[in-house]
């Protein structure tokens, strides 16, 4: 049985990482508190991360990456992601789609030379364009289509829930080629075209979620990846990697309501002594603190089989649902341990909770996560 025991170098790479994040990244998130970061702001940022692994770590050495473990990777975006779920979140973006990239055959390394290296460098901004405003989990009814036109594929259709959207310079985008058919295209803003408009939410407003709008895009037959028609079993495998990945946003902030719960409980007196010392108050830091340690290794597990070759849809749904809805509770409780100050913007809980109460709806939520589950365990399809 292999117990996981963080390594020396990946515990030197946290804390070096760390210290970075304290020192430059926390002061940007707390002035940027509920405001959007303006593009060129974020290009600052994303590109002071690179140098510190993220979002190139896990990607091989010969594609510009680190060529270290999805586990390491997950130790740095959970070090972000408590310091700042806006950039967590946008940083996780710029590094999963990346991935695509790099595991793109060799007839289309012409994609992988022209946008790889920008995005490492975190100089560039990319977004997966899947749901639709009336359509969510159910991939294959998308509306969006790509009308074929010669040498190259006509897009028109709208997308919504986009994370990075308005600071999008290129996108992953699934259109409709034929009547059971859904493609991969990579689309360039400044080349082919494309509008977007910001989300405003409950929280995460500092990042961009946007709605994106595709009025006759003319792409390359080139930009697609992998093979025509073949995008809903591609879908699949990126959902997969993407899961554990959300989970470990929740991770961070779930982690940073728990540090800051247990820093509160033993300042804070009442009955003649700190509320740490009162049981209900001890009972509920106990159970945040386990709650977070089983989401964190959940998310380590399905990066762990990534890494080694092994399909891992029931983990990572697994990892992702319970990763979530560990963070709503966490930071829920870490309100309640505040008590009134908890609901005042002079404490960061109320943040956190508000971000964690979205993080159970994107890369597909907590229901259609469970039905994922039961069709693996049971065979059969509740979808439909």
């Amino acid at each position: 049985m292999q117990i996981l025991q963080p390594t020396e170098d990946q515990l030197a790479a946290v804390e070096s990482f760390r210290k970075f994040l304290e020192a430059e990244i926390r002061p940007i998130a707390r002035e940027y508190r509920d405001r959007h970061i303006p593009k060129e702001k974020m290009r600052e940022i994303t590109q002071q991360l690179a140098e510190f692994g993220l979002p190139g770590a896990s990607l091989p050495e010969e594609h510009g990456g680190m060529g270290l473990s999805l586990v390491t990777e997950a130790m740095l975006l959970e070090e972000l992601c408590a310091v700042s779920l806006d950039i967590g979140l946008c940083v996780m973006i710029n590094k999963g789609l990346p991935s695509v990239l790099a595991s793109l055959p060799p007839e289309q390394s012409h994609l992988r030379d022209k946008y790889l290296p920008d995005s490492l460098a975190g100089r560039s901004f990319a977004g997966a364009c899947v749901s639709e405003p009336d359509v969510g989990s159910n991939v294959a009814g998308l509306k969006t289509t790509a009308r074929r036109d010669g040498d190259h594929f006509i897009i028109n259709g709208e997308k919504t829930w986009v994370s990075n959207g308005h600071y999008s310079d290129w996108l992953i985008v699934t259109a409709r080629t034929g009547p059971n058919a859904l493609t991969h295209f990579l689309v360039d803003r400044k080349e082919h075209g494309y509008e977007t408009r910001n989300i405003d939410k409950i929280a995460l407003n500092g990042q961009s979620t946007a709605q994106v709008f595709f009025s006759d895009c003319r792409v390359p037959a080139s930009n697609i990846l992998w093979e025509e028609g073949n995008a809903l079993k591609n879908t699949m495998k990126i959902f997969e990697k993407a899961r554990p990945n959300v989970g470990m946003l929740s991770v961070g902030i779930a982690r940073a309501a728990l540090e800051a719960s247990i820093a509160y409980s033993k300042d804070r007196t009442q009955f003649g002594k700190p509320i740490a010392g009162h049981q209900i108050i001890a009972a509920k830091i106990a159970e945040m603190a386990t709650m977070v340690d089983a989401a964190r290794l959940m998310c380590f597990r399905a990066f762990s089989m990534i890494d080694a070759g092994i399909r891992c849809g029931t983990q990572s749904s697994m990892a992702k649902w319970f990763a979530t809805e560990m963070a709503v509770k966490v930071c829920r409780d870490a309100v309640q341990i505040h008590g009134g100050n908890g609901l005042t913007k002079e404490f960061e809980v109320e943040r956190l909770a508000r971000e964690a109460i979205v993080i159970p709806i994107p890369d597909g939520t907590t229901e259609i996560q469970k039905l994922i589950i039961a069709r693996a365990l049971t065979g059969v399809n509740a979808f439909f």
